[in-house]
């Protein structure tokens, strides 16, 4: 590696993208031409990096196992951060294990921790979780340690972990310290700043409160029975019911809990539930079919009682009932979620992310689009979606995430 070559791969590392280039902007080599790819990343000129990084990869020899390797791996990494999903992830499999078999474990970390985000983009929290246990730390420079410990964060965000997330962002603060790099610093503070926004309400006899992600959590854990709409299921802390997969026992719960300690008209509920607002006998048939299927879901925590105009819940114990709700809802959300990242999206990674078809997640960007909400960039398969931050709450309990198995 000559002196050039040397001095713009230690910019590159500190951060320093124009640094990198002002060394390698005029040479074509394949050496340059993967660092050039990498500056113009870390500028935000995405296209451009892959370009340079395919080059690269094309120009080094056949004996250049693990050069060719590490511009996949780059690759993938640009990827991510354009949010296309489209490479497969055998792929970065592979150059991990050529990185591994040439005994450079840390570009080899690197390519599994870009395999890890990219499944907690997904949703996929089971497999991103089994992931990044599978890292080994003392592979990981303090740039990825850095890294790795805010993909942790989140992760335990999401299954509404605090404590181990607090924790896990002191590494990723201490690591990012380390490291020197201001754009790490400042993504570490963002996550932090997570902990102080509002991230659900909380809805009961006494009217609605935001929530802050521990009081969500202490809330959870205080032995009521909450009707938790962030990840459709009810439970006291200690049973969990999950009604992800089926809608209209769901919405019967949460009518129910939000009346509590009232009862709810039989009117009222086939309209919540099913959507008629003129029902006849049959809506009401079925609604005791639903009843008795909500009934025998909860008998462990609560009883749903007939009463003369419609149904009452009656929680086990004495409990408290409460209804956790999103900041925001409606079937947008979790879209809205996901583009207030400020990063662009294509439809397709999208409806990766949302288990959606693309022609649901278009039409949802069209009404978006036209209350102003969503802009499009580019045209045909390059467009891309964003959308403005959130402002006010953090969106942690909006992402999506796969559905449990029934």
């Amino acid at each position: 590696m000559d002196s050039l070559i040397a001095a713009s791969a230690r910019a590159l590392a500190a951060g320093d993208a124009l640094g990198a280039l002002k060394r390698v902007a005029l040479r074509d080599d394949p050496p340059a031409l993967a660092l050039r790819g990498i500056a113009m990343a870390q500028l935000g000129d995405y296209p451009r990096s892959r370009e340079l990084l395919k080059r690269a990869a094309r120009t080094f020899g056949p004996h250049e196992a693990r050069a060719r390797a590490r511009c996949v791996v780059a690759e993938a990494e640009v990827a991510l951060a354009m949010r296309d999903f489209a490479g497969a992830p055998r792929a970065l499999a592979a150059a991990a294990a050529t990185l591994e078999a040439h005994a450079d474990h840390g570009n080899a970390m690197q390519a599994r921790l870009i395999a890890a985000r990219r499944l907690l983009l997904l949703g996929r929290l089971d497999e991103a979780a089994a992931a990044l246990d599978a890292l080994a730390p003392h592979a990981l420079t303090p740039a990825l340690a850095a890294v790795a410990e805010l993909s942790a964060a989140e992760l335990a965000l999401r299954s509404l972990r605090v404590a181990p997330a607090q924790a896990a962002l002191g590494r990723a603060h201490a690591a990012a310290s380390r490291a020197g790099v201001p754009a790490l610093l400042a993504e570490v503070a963002r996550a932090r700043a997570t902990f102080d926004s509002p991230a659900a309400r909380r809805i009961d006899a006494s009217g609605t409160q935001s929530l802050r992600l521990a009081e969500v959590a202490a809330l959870l854990a205080s032995g009521a029975l909450v009707v938790d709409a962030c990840r459709r299921g009810l439970g006291d802390g200690t049973t969990w019911r999950s009604l992800a997969r089926r809608p209209v026992l769901f919405a019967l719960a949460r009518s129910l809990a939000q009346a509590w300690p009232g009862a709810v008209d039989r009117e009222a509920l086939i309209e919540q539930a099913f959507g008629f607002r003129d029902p006849d006998e049959t809506h009401r048939a079925r609604l005791r079919v639903e009843m008795g299927r909500l009934r025998a879901l909860v008998k462990d925590l609560a009883q749903v009682e007939a009463t003369a105009r419609g149904f009452v819940l009656r929680p086990l114990g004495g409990r408290a009932v409460a209804v956790l709700a999103p900041p925001i809802e409606g079937e947008q959300a979790a879209l809205l979620a996901l583009l207030s990242d400020g990063a662009p999206w294509s439809t397709s990674a999208l409806a990766l992310a949302l288990g959606a078809s693309q022609r649901t997640v278009q039409r949802a960007l069209a009404e978006l689009e036209s209350a102003a909400r969503v802009r499009a960039i580019g045209h045909a398969r390059a467009r891309r979606w964003l959308a403005p931050p959130l402002a006010g709450f953090t969106t942690i309990l909006l992402l999506p995430a796969a559905l449990p198995s029934e």
